[in-house]
């Protein structure tokens, strides 16, 4: 098991990295802006779900395998890049067939949103590749096996993880409760959603690309 002064390094090293905003916190915010604080919670909630697969995976050697295999990286890459691009194209859509008078965000399931949420970090292949390289910077084989110190360490990320992220949610929700009930707002809303899902797609797309093209 990690020492206290390891794990407190951990700590502090992963809430630097947690407190610039990246492709999760961009899902989290679009969320709690469109429908709310109950949404952005349930998202933050299904992402951290889809971040214990990855630390699971990190413990089994499954990440090591889709860093080194590029049919299977390329495999999860162009899934996570497809969802993200089709939840953008629906975003902008809707855009377009907005009428002129307000409207009210609709709710989606409970279900639905927490299970987006998990399904947009499970396919993201840059989460995997990023446990991948951060976790095991802490471990110690003298400490014996590396399987529980990743999973350790993987739950104090994904706990800090969840307050922060957490924070995102509630303060965007907070921000967003004037402008759910303008139909101009809502459009635009929309456009913006839209970007973010095709910008996040973007990213599923080209993650790893110069890490292959320099093995090539």
């Amino acid at each position: 098991m990690p020492d206290l002064t390891t794990l407190a390094l951990f700590a502090a090293a992963t809430l630097a990295l947690l407190l610039v905003p990246g492709p999760a916190v961009l899902y989290i915010v679009t969320r709690s802006v469109s429908q709310g604080r109950a949404a952005g919670l349930l998202s933050v909630l299904g992402i951290h779900l889809g971040s214990v697969v990855h630390v699971a995976a990190a413990a089994l050697g499954i990440s090591a395998l889709l860093a080194a295999s590029a049919t299977a990286f390329t495999v999860v890459k162009y899934l996570g890049a497809a969802y993200l691009v089709w939840l953008g194209v629906r975003k902008l859509m809707a855009a377009r067939t907005s009428g002129d008078t307000p409207v009210e965000v609709g709710t989606a399931s409970r279900t639905r949103l927490f299970w987006e949420g998990f399904v947009v970090n499970v396919l993201n292949p840059k989460t995997a590749i990023f446990f991948l390289a951060f976790l095991p910077q802490f471990t110690d084989p003298a400490r014996g096996p590396i399987a529980p110190q990743v999973v350790v360490l993987g739950l104090v990320w994904i706990a800090l993880g969840a307050m922060s992220d957490g924070a995102f949610a509630l303060l965007a929700s907070a921000m967003a409760g004037r402008v759910r009930g303008s139909a101009r707002a809502r459009r635009r809303l929309d456009v913006t959603s839209g970007v973010v899902y095709l910008g996040l797609g973007a990213v599923a797309v080209l993650t790893g690309e110069s890490a292959h093209a320099a093995r090539a």
